[in-house]
Formats: C-alpha cells, structure tokens, sequence
C-alpha cells in the first residue's frame, strides 16, 4: 500500500511514483505519476475517457490511498467538487453553504453572514433563501463552488464541474472560476476531457495516456487572463494540444 501524507510547505500537492490499481487482473489505472503542483498554480488535468484524471483527483483529496508511491497534501484537506453539485434539496442555497461552515467549526453566531459574503462572492448574492430547484445548473455549480470555499482550503480540486452545463452557462462560469481563484488565491486541480476548457483556464495543463493512466506531456500556459476560445494564442494551443491527444489516441490504438 502506498502513502499518503501531510505537509505544510511548498510544493502544494507532491506525488512520487504513484500508482493506482483496482484489482490484479486489470492494468492500473494510474501508474508511476510524478507530479509537483506549486501554491497558487491552476494545474488542468486533461485527457481521454478512462485515462486515470479521476482516480488521480481521488487520491490527491485522500479519498483513495495509492497502491504504490507517495500523495503528499497540505495540512487542510483540498476541497472537492465534482459534476453533480451534489446540494441538499431540502436546505436552501444558503444553507447548504452553512453547512460546511459548521463542519469547519465556523461558530453559529457567525455562519449566516459568512455564508452571505461566500455566496455573493460567486455573484448569488441574492440566492441565500432560495432552495436548490429554483436555481439553474449554474447557480447550483456556483452554490457548490461557494460550499468548497467555505471549508477554508487554500486547493480546490474539480472534477468535470461544468460538463453537464449548456455552452453559454459553461462559459460563464469559466469566467467566474477564473475570477474567485485569482481574488482567493487558491490552488485548482481542475480535470476535464475538454482540450479547449484546459486552454481556457489552465496555467499548466497535464496530458494523461491510457491504460494504464501516464503523464504523455505538459504545456505552461503563459496566456493572460481572461481568455477567449476564439483569441490566437488560445487557438494555437488548442491545436497543439489536439495534435497530441490524438498521437496518444492513435498509440494506444496500436498497443
């Protein structure tokens, strides 16, 4: 069995020869992974379906320990969204954050004005008394993303939050992404298998192989926010990235 432990200084997150498997019979689904992921960084973990980006997530947040190598984390655990916002129908937009303010250990007397700012700083502020079936998918992505923050992780990992999203509304919400991480200093650990989502938002973008789940190849974006899809230097980078996907794609066709 592999370990997982606890750091307090740079890098954020560290992973030393990490390898995932789910059985004997079956190729792991990550395997030697070397990572260094820097305070402040937003990493985009890209790739094919089945390449290993979510059980990689898994064990960064310590929801998985690996079968081999070493996951070192900060001393606060990440906080984690994924795809289904996964908020309690029953409480109100409001609520749902104050519930991860309580268990943050956030006193009673302060959680409801520290909920209100958590959600106006991902523009609901308005939506406090609102239960989750009168939000939109990208007010209740933006409710859950103001529950991630109210845990007081300086990481936030993000799994194919936005996948289920229209166009419109997944742009949108890149742009609000981009903004909170920028004004809370956050490290993000973002995994998708969009290449033109990576290139939006990615300070440094990891390219999975498959079967088993290798880092192929990685890009430092050096691109100013906010970025358009449309815009030159997002377009080359999305073209280069493609290129490369598809050369993993056409090698482990002939595997």
């Amino acid at each position: 069995m592999g370990l997982l432990t606890v750091a307090t200084t740079s890098p954020v997150i560290d992973l030393r020869g990490v390898t995932k498997s789910f059985g004997a019979a079956a190729p792991p689904a990550v395997e030697g992974i070397d990572l260094r992921i820097e305070a402040g960084e937003f990493v985009c973990l890209l790739g094919a379906s089945g390449c290993g980006k979510s059980s990689l997530l898994n064990l960064i947040a310590g929801l998985d320990r690996p079968t081999a190598g070493r996951v070192t984390v900060p001393g606060r655990r990440p906080a984690v969204m994924f795809q289904d916002h996964a908020l309690f129908p029953w409480l109100t937009a409001g609520r749902n954050v104050e519930l991860a303010l309580r268990l943050a250990g956030v006193p009673k007397a302060e959680r409801r004005a520290e909920a209100a700012r958590l959600l106006a700083a991902v523009r609901l502020g308005d939506a406090y008394e609102r239960r989750v079936h009168e939000l939109s998918g990208g007010m209740r992505q933006r409710t859950a993303l103001a529950r991630a923050l109210a845990q007081g992780a300086d990481c936030l990992l993000m799994d194919e939050p936005f996948a289920a999203l229209d166009a419109v509304t997944r742009d949108l919400l890149h742009e609000e992404l981009i903004r909170v991480w920028t004004e809370h200093r956050l490290t993000v650990v973002f995994v998708t298998h969009s290449v033109e989502e990576a290139a939006r938002l990615g300070s440094r973008i990891v390219l999975l192989s498959a079967h088993p789940g290798r880092i192929a190849h990685e890009w430092a974006v050096d691109l100013p926010y906010p970025r358009r899809a449309e815009s030159p230097g997002v377009a080359s980078l999305v073209h280069g990235i493609t290129e490369r996907l598809r050369e993993e794609v056409r090698r482990h066709a002939r595997d």
